[in-house]
């Protein structure tokens, strides 16, 4: 029966910097690399196959899934990355420190434009530093100013129907390397999760989240395989 793995991207630069990342290309900080090593080890002991695997286009992602492939011994994996699987972009808290937005805004504002389902931040202002409209790796996309995790849902599921779904209903095993976020809209659609449920859903750095799915790509089982470290899971 088809399997999915869900892979929270190790820790980045900006993650231990306190800072607003959303779609900024960072790397991963030794810390994260070892995270993402340590996820691919858990996913060779537990005796999981990869067929294919799926990534964001952004650097601590693509790094993650690497590393990952390589602990488990399976580099040789083709894979593929888009920019839908991207993280939820933070329009203008792009590159702001969050306990300094806190701060300015007060915490209960910054707080439901972080954890609120469909009230995004403000919109990033064309031409500044974090204008993502002349990166290539972006041509001929509807980039938004900003989202919401609704949002951020809404230009994932497509590309989960259309590109991800397939795989699974084949029966394959498919790694997915991502962001917390686009991670979410995932954890949503495939455990049917309600608006208001979801913004508590939490997903580890570097803890390969394991589900087992039927013919019609409803869960049976799911587990994290590190389980010192697993958060609760919606029911199933």
């Amino acid at each position: 029966m088809p399997t999915l793995i869900l892979l929270r991207h190790g820790q980045s630069e900006w993650n231990l910097a306190d800072r607003f990342t959303g779609w900024v290309d960072v790397d991963l900080t030794p810390q994260g690399e070892a995270e993402a090593k340590k996820g691919g080890q858990l996913i060779k002991a537990a005796g999981l196959s990869i067929d294919r695997c799926f990534t964001s286009v952004l650097t601590r992602a693509i790094r993650t899934s690497w590393l990952a492939l390589w602990a488990a011994g399976q580099t040789f994996v083709p894979e593929t990355k888009d920019w839908r699987l991207n993280e939820r972009h933070y329009g203008g808290l792009t590159g702001l420190n969050k306990t300094q937005t806190a701060e300015k805004h007060g915490a209960d504002q910054v707080k439901i434009w972080r954890r609120s389902y469909d009230v995004p931040p403000p919109p990033l202002a064309p031409g500044g530093e974090f204008d993502f409209s002349k990166d290539r790796r972006y041509a001929g996309a509807d980039l938004p100013e900003t989202e919401s995790l609704k949002t951020t849902l809404d230009r994932v599921q497509p590309y989960w129907e259309g590109e991800i779904a397939p795989h699974l209903k084949a029966g394959e095993t498919l790694l997915v390397a991502a962001h917390g976020n686009s991670l979410r809209a995932i954890v949503k659609l495939i455990f049917n999760v309600a608006d208001d449920a979801i913004v508590g859903v939490e997903i580890p750095t570097g803890n390969p989240l394991v589900v087992e799915l039927d013919a019609n790509l409803k869960p049976t089982a799911a587990r994290y395989l590190d389980a010192d470290r697993a958060q609760p899971l919606p029911a199933i």
